[in-house]
């Protein structure tokens, strides 16, 4: 072969090696931890064999088998629990019936136990976006792996009329990436501990390729969601490469003038979270990479902010699913996003080196700062109750804008009827709004009663939506729903989540386990990559709170407890590169400003 061919050759093959995507999965084989339930269970034998770990090996020694046999008229079920909530699918390693011919099985996923035992199409339970109820053959001692979807519990039914399935093996196959938590939290409530750990392991489930919304329905890259997840990543795991992929796709499949996701307040969204992930990992050259599409956008935003200050945002004008019908809590809202976009937009073009631009921004905020005040009398004015979905959405906001008073949004709509009203996604504006209050044992109470009551019926991950209503007379998500109980997954869900559709783990509820570490460990970075960091305890009726804190620089490890005078004791270790500023609580409004970005201009 000449040389000429020979260096075409090894082009398109080094073209085609690097055109492939990298994974940075792990799988993990986990064995059931119990059976729940079993139909015709005289035709099973050796169920327990089961719950035994093994080595997803098929051998000649045929031991320690499930058998299962089937009728004409018996057609043996088993649903299995694999103990919490996982993303991957099932490793199936078979025996050596007489038959030795493939077996033809039903599979069922589940995130609760009444889901596992649906049918698709029933009651909401749904194939969208993953298969989770599917038929398949099992091969003659040999192994199979099928779905990958967002479960705990697996129903496997046995399908044809006399036939005999023999089961070495059937594992869940954990699907997610193996990083270390670097950031954690313990203080002496242990129901807060259990909230801050769910909803890290929630955001961790959701860290696949890219960043998602929920790993069952919701396989996607919703910008607005997002941040509650970045926050939680920068908290718990540190700077990751699948944040910065996943704000580049939406990026990248939204040319402007498009709007994000095809909603206004998703490109809103992004335009904060590329403020607010600098601020947390210093990453100059990520963040320069985004000034041609960062600075169109602005440009694209104030062009839809009138005369007067008020937004004109395109796309769906949305928040969350709970305050979408709610048109005034919506405008309300987006007004204040809008601020806190111009805000965000105006430090980073500072920042990037285009003054004017930045310029235009603060005056163009200041204009929608007086435009939304006359939103947020509004708001007050209204004579619905203060928890009418959409009212504690907006006020979080407006505070958060610096429009309404913190004390003003807490008390007359946020801290009123306590977690009515709150809603997974926005709660965590909400818990925000009351710690700027200085309310941070009533943020805490919610906390327990909200986010604590998803984990009461049996949650391992938290949910799409919730609502505290749901919780009277429900049963566990675990066990299979006795007469006279309310089945908390199929009964109720709103919008596009009506029951078993409705995600189990949904990244955006884990505000909490940020907000823990925020607020309670009182961590804040005050220059970009924690070149400087202010530590603020807010102990609130806690003893003591400990934990740390991943920077670009190492981990800060951080321990607070109350003395008997009331005061608290701080000791902080901060990794040397880190300039450490350590506040006493002051117990009152606490100013929600973003951080200075100071540094030189990229």
């Amino acid at each position: 072969m000449s040389r000429f061919f020979t260096f075409i050759l090894l082009t398109v093959l080094c073209s085609a090696a690097c055109a492939q995507q990298t994974d940075r999965r792990t799988r993990q084989y986990l064995p059931p931890t119990r059976i729940v339930w079993m139909q015709d269970s005289s035709y099973i034998r050796g169920a327990n064999n089961l719950l035994i770990p093994g080595n997803g090996q098929a051998d000649l020694s045929n031991r320690n088998m499930c058998v299962m046999k089937s009728t004409g008229g018996a057609h043996p079920a088993k649903l299995l629990d694999f103990g919490r909530e996982l993303h991957g699918g099932l490793r199936i390693v078979t025996g050596m019936p007489r038959g030795q011919k493939p077996v033809n099985v039903r599979i069922r996923f589940g995130e609760s136990v009444s889901e596992a035992m649906s049918n698709a199409g029933e009651n909401g339970a749904t194939n969208d976006h993953a298969m989770r109820d599917f038929k398949m053959s099992l091969p003659w001692l040999g192994v199979a792996e099928t779905g990958l979807s967002g479960f705990r519990f697996a129903r496997i039914d046995l399908l044809d009329d006399d036939s005999e399935l023999q089961l070495k093996e059937i594992s869940a196959v954990s699907v997610m990436r193996d990083i270390p938590y670097l950031g954690h939290f313990r203080c002496s409530d242990t129901l807060l501990n259990k909230i801050w750990d769910t909803g890290a392991y929630t955001v961790h489930l959701n860290m696949q390729n890219y960043l998602w919304d929920g790993i069952k329905r919701d396989r996607l890259v919703w910008m607005g969601d997002l941040h509650p997840e970045v926050m939680t990543v920068a908290t718990v795991f540190g700077a990751q490469d699948v944040v910065n992929r996943s704000m580049d796709l939406v990026k990248q499949t939204t040319p402007l003038p498009g709007w994000m996701n095809g909603i206004g307040s998703y490109s809103l969204w992004w335009i904060i979270i590329q403020r607010d992930w600098y601020l947390y990992t210093g990453n100059k050259e990520y963040l320069a990479g985004q000034r041609e599409y960062l600075e169109g956008l602005l440009k694209q935003v104030i062009s839809q902010t009138d005369e007067k200050g008020r937004e004109k945002t395109g796309g769906t004008r949305f928040l969350d699913w709970p305050s979408s019908e709610n048109q005034a809590a919506v405008d309300a809202g987006l007004q204040a996003m809008t601020i806190m976009a111009l805000d965000a937009g105006a430090q980073l073009c500072s920042l990037l080196g285009n003054d004017s631009l930045a310029k235009e921004c603060a005056q163009t905020a200041v204009k929608a700062r007086k435009a939304a005040s006359v939103l947020a009398r509004s708001l007050l004015k209204t004579k619905s109750e203060p928890y009418t979905p959409g009212n504690k959405q907006a006020a979080a906001l407006l505070a958060m804008s610096g429009v309404m008073p913190a004390e003003t949004a807490a008390e007359r709509f946020i801290s009123r009827g306590g977690a009515k009203g709150f809603s997974t996604f926005y709660g965590y504006y909400m818990l925000d709004a009351l710690a700027m209050a200085g309310q941070f044992d009533t943020a805490m109470d919610i906390m327990r009663t909200y986010w604590g009551g998803m984990l009461s019926v049996g949650a391992t991950t938290f949910w799409e939506d919730f609502d505290i209503a749901w919780l009277e007379n429900a049963a566990r998500i675990d066990r299979p729903v006795p007469a006279g109980k309310k089945d908390i997954h199929g009964d109720y869900g709103a919008y596009c989540y009506t029951g078993f559709r409705h995600s189990l783990c949904h990244g955006w509820a884990s505000g909490p386990t940020s907000w823990l570490s925020r607020w309670v460990l009182g961590v804040r970075p005050l220059e970009a990559g924690f070149a400087a960091v202010e530590i603020e305890p807010h102990l609130g009726s806690l003893q003591w709170a400990e934990g740390t804190f991943p920077t670009p620089y190492g981990v800060i490890n951080v321990r607070h407890e109350k003395m008997q005078d009331g005061s608290v004791k701080s000791d902080v270790k901060a990794p040397e590169g880190v300039k450490v500023i350590i506040k006493q609580d002051a117990s009152g409004k606490k100013e929600h400003r973003p951080a200075a970005i100071h540094g030189k201009r990229i």
